[in-house]
């Protein structure tokens, strides 16, 4: 190793020091301490089970929310003067580990707005759009959902048509979206629009804050195979939306988009998420091993252990990207080789589960039968969109060829 590989790589070393000060434990445990007050008796249990439907978990974490906000738990990493905590993006990943470990309410319940919409708003957004916008998200009196793939342009998002033509003060907006999860029961959506059809697919792009409440917004749900309706189609005609609602400049929105994508891929950080996945599968396969002798099998054992490998792997993975982001300050395009690496991932340790399950696996999630209350089936059939929401693998493979290993386009 080269003089200056070794020191990048001793400095690399360093920056990966998995020793937690007194500060940092104080911190989880103040964390686990308010999640056990504050989270409902019994929550998980049939004594208080938590909620399915899409519009019975947006309720609730609404009122969540407020609990998190009170606490001082929202917006860890915004800014002070925006409401928030500075907190370093290390103890953000530490609320992240505690929080799923204690089986809180899901971030995505939340809408777009805490992790994607604010961060965009403190770095690019106006005065009052700020002091409009942020308390309301933080606090969780408005709900956020995202406008940006379209029937034809999905992971190309650069190739969307939805039109928005300027008409006095008003950005006068025609065109679908699709995939919009809980446009039904959102306030606000964060929209991109092409608003000059002559320029370069990458320009002529606007990016706007719209009020779901305006007239000439359309919204159907879309039944997932899953059979819940989260995600949505969502249609504009004539919708006017007030210029002071857009976020930056007119024909410049793709800038604005790349900052919400980039917290989009850099914080999806769902390790903590498939390290209890993991747990589940060990324990599903050790009482089912009882009774079935194939169970008994040391691949079984060896399967399950190298699913503990690799999410092991994505948990250094994951702190590798923490410590650059402490040192740049902004998510970098590493976040996508995480974002290929558990999404696969995910993929794989739903499939062992099916696996372990035998013909189980067939029954629908609300059989009697089904293991777990169903978990592993509506798991199963969930994990096969991981590697297409928040950009699929082809994109993300494409990103790290190009920014991270600067391999020509072909």
């Amino acid at each position: 190793m080269s003089g200056g590989s070794l020191a990048a790589g001793q400095a690399e070393a360093r920056a990966m020091d998995f020793s937690t000060t007194p500060e940092e434990r104080a911190f989880r445990e103040s964390l686990r301490s308010w999640l056990r007050d504050n989270l409902p008796l019994g929550w998980g249990t049939p004594r208080f089970p938590m909620p399915q439907e899409a519009g019975e978990k947006v309720a609730f974490a609404r009122q969540w929310a407020k609990k998190l906000h009170a606490g001082g738990w929202a917006g860890l990493g915004w800014p002070r003067a925006h409401g928030g905590r500075e907190l370093s993006p290390l103890e953000h990943l530490m609320f992240q580990e505690e929080y799923t470990a204690a089986g809180a309410p899901s971030m995505m319940d939340f809408g777009v707005g805490p992790a994607l919409v604010g961060p965009t708003l403190i770095a690019h957004g106006t005065d009052w759009q700020k002091e409009r916008f942020l308390e309301k998200i933080l606090n969780g009196d408005e709900v956020w959902c995202q406008g940006f793939s379209e029937p034809g342009a999905g992971s190309d998002l650069a190739s969307l048509s939805t039109r928005g033509e300027l008409d006095g003060d008003d950005l006068v907006v025609n065109g679908q979206k699709v995939w919009t999860s809980y446009a039904r029961y959102a306030d606000w959506c964060i929209l991109i629009v092409r608003t000059d059809p002559t320029a370069p697919k990458h320009k002529g792009l606007t990016f706007a804050l719209v009020d779901m409440k305006t007239p000439g917004i359309t919204i159907r749900p879309l039944v997932e195979m899953t059979g819940v309706a989260w995600f949505n189609e969502v249609f504009f005609e004539n919708v006017r939306i007030p210029r002071r609602n857009i976020v930056g400049e007119i024909d410049r929105g793709w800038d604005i988009t790349i900052t919400t994508l980039s917290h989009e891929r850099g914080t999806a950080t769902p390790y903590a998420r498939l390290r209890s996945e993991i747990d589940g599968a060990v324990a599903l396969a050790r009482r089912l091993a009882d009774d079935s002798p194939r169970l008994a099998d040391p691949r079984v054992r060896q399967a399950l252990a190298q699913l503990r490998i690799e999410i092991d792997i994505l948990k250094l993975n994951v702190y590798r990207n923490v410590s650059r982001l402490m040192r740049t300050g902004i998510p970098g395009p590493e976040g996508s080789m995480i974002k290929v690496y558990w999404s696969e991932l995910e993929q794989r340790l739903m499939q062992v589960v099916s696996e372990l399950s035998g013909a189980y696996a067939l029954l629908d999630e609300h059989a009697p039968q089904a293991f777990d209350d169903g978990r592993w089936q509506y798991a199963y059939l969930w994990s096969r969109a991981a590697t297409i929401y928040a950009g699929t693998s082809e994109v993300q493979r494409n990103i790290i060829s190009q920014r991270v290993l600067g391999l020509p386009r072909s």
